[in-house]
């Protein structure tokens, strides 16, 4: 059975096009099509159900993907044990929120290279569900989120903690330290991304009390938040990791929401029919140690 083949079959699978799939293999369509009914024939059973243009598993399909993210995994592994090199060397791509670059491509990310040069990183910003997709699609090798608690037995989690998040405000603010989301909902907001994140946790907890908010300002770069709330601008929400030292050094102030909690998660993940490889072992240990210190 050609291992090619089986490959074809996984990316036509979980992208369901033979089209898609096609064009993240770099083949012609007819290849992929030449290669699933070569699969096909060798197997003598149907995989995909070709319906309207769309493209689903058989029963028989859904049996061989588990055997082929096996076979894949398995694959990866020997050619890891076989390769003669004593240092990791290989290419690396990572999916993250935006607001988690900073901290993580710090000072250490210079120190890690000096030690690793053989790896390269690729460090891809994404909101968690496209994360998701991402990783289920072999499209990146992990992911670090921050959001809501993904439980999910297709991925491991290499490491995970729940993150402090506070509202925060200037020091001249009239808005008192302690206070009900109904006072400060209709004050002007400057957020992240709608529909990101801890953002969306914040929407969807709003919308359970049939609230929401317009902010006057959105983007992903929480510095100039800080910066624009710092001048007295209005209300944000981030990360205690964001905060803190602006708050230490008195240039905001948190405020506390009364029966308003909003959880939210760091996780660093990766698939659990993914190879882990020594370079991606070699990077999920620098996240560990700069992510969860």
């Amino acid at each position: 059975m050609d291992i090619k083949n089986l490959t074809t079959f996984i990316y036509v699978a979980e992208m369901t096009s033979f089209t898609k799939a096609a064009e993240a293999l770099g083949y012609t369509q007819s290849t992929v099509s030449f290669q699933i009914k070569q699969l096909e024939s060798e197997l003598e059973c149907r995989l995909f159900e070709r319906i309207n243009h769309s493209v689903s598993l058989t029963k028989k399909g859904k049996e061989l993907l588990d055997y082929a993210h096996t076979v894949r995994k398995m694959t990866d592994e020997l050619k890891e044990s076989m390769t003669d090199k004593s240092e990791p060397a290989g290419h690396i791509t990572l999916a993250t929120a935006s607001s988690l670059c900073k901290n993580m491509l710090g000072n250490n990310y210079a120190d890690f290279y000096k030690h690793n040069k053989g790896i390269t990183l690729k460090v891809v910003e994404a909101g968690t569900g496209e994360m998701l997709r991402m990783v289920d699609h072999n499209e990146v090798d992990m992911i670090l989120t921050l959001d809501s608690h993904i439980y999910d037995t297709d991925y491991i989690i290499a490491k995970e903690e729940r993150v402090g998040i506070h509202f925060i405000t200037s020091l001249n603010s009239p808005v008192a330290d302690k206070v009900k989301i109904e006072e400060i909902i209709n004050m002007p907001f400057i957020l992240t991304e709608s529909g990101m994140s801890y953002t969306r946790i914040f929407e969807e907890k709003l919308a359970e009390k049939s609230l929401e908010v317009t902010p006057v300002l959105e983007t992903g770069n929480t510095d100039i938040i800080c910066e624009i709330i710092k001048q007295g601008a209005g209300i944000g929400l981030l990360p205690n990791y964001v905060t803190e030292e602006r708050v230490r050094r008195g240039e905001l102030k948190y405020i506390e929401v009364e029966d308003f909690e909003i959880e939210v998660w760091k996780q660093l993940l990766y698939h659990k029919n993914k190879w882990v490889s020594k370079e991606m072992e070699a990077v999920l240990e620098y996240c560990k140690k700069r992510e969860f210190a």
